[in-house]
């Protein structure tokens, strides 16, 4: 073999050396990559979950509060109802008191 093409293998296998450890490099950064992703997505779902559950909670927590405010409402009528009935019963009893204290009157003329 002559020096030059010695000179020329060592600098061939020089370069392939440098290629797989670029290459290994480049890898090695990719599976770094993909392990981020792969958390970035990990997370990402794990966000989704729990929004998707908070939302089912909010949403049975709004099916309760509807319930209740109908009860509510239901209620409020009916004493709405019994604040007018007792209304009407004040007045009746106020003209009865009147008229009574009017013979009263008329008595001690």
């Amino acid at each position: 073999m002559s020096p030059s093409s010695l000179e020329s293998q060592i600098a061939e296998h020089v370069e392939h050396s440098e290629m797989d450890h670029n290459h290994q490099g480049n890898l090695a950064l990719s599976s770094a990559d993909f392990s981020a992703l792969e958390d970035r997505v990990s997370r990402a779902v794990s966000l989704v979950r729990s929004e998707r559950q908070a939302r089912t909670a909010a949403e049975h927590r709004i099916t309760d509060l509807d319930g209740q405010l109908t009860e509510q409402r239901d209620l409020v009528k009916t004493l709405q109802e019994e604040i007018h009935a007792l209304n009407a019963e004040r007045d009746q009893v106020r003209q009865r008191v009147e008229k009574l204290l009017g013979q009263l009157d008329s008595l001690e003329l």
